[in-house]
């Protein structure tokens, strides 16, 4: 499990939760998508966690997840879920209703 925190600049950043497989290309893409997406486009207002399931493969199950990579919107509410390795930014932003 990794964090990649910003400190928020809002009383409620925006918590992401990204599912990943180990390292394998799309996990690392996935990862490295997220992290320029949140340093460019959600600066200051964001906190990311990263969750490798071969590491904890019960969270899969429990957390609804059903493909990887996956990355979910935990806050605000309600929950949102996008599915890929997060290579178009504009699509992760619009689909997790984030950034400016």
């Amino acid at each position: 499990m990794t964090d990649m925190t910003d400190e928020p600049q809002q009383n409620t950043p925006t918590k992401l939760v990204l599912y990943v497989a180990g390292q394998t290309p799309k996990s690392m893409a996935a990862i490295r998508n997220l992290e320029r997406i949140c340093r460019e486009k959600l600066p200051g207002r964001f906190a990311v966690e990263v969750i490798d399931l071969r590491q904890q493969p019960h969270l899969a199950r429990e957390h609804g997840i059903v493909a990887i990579p996956t990355l979910v919107r935990e806050l605000p509410t309600p929950i949102r879920k996008i599915i890929g390795d997060l290579s178009d930014s504009e699509k992760v932003l619009v689909h997790l209703s984030v950034g400016d």
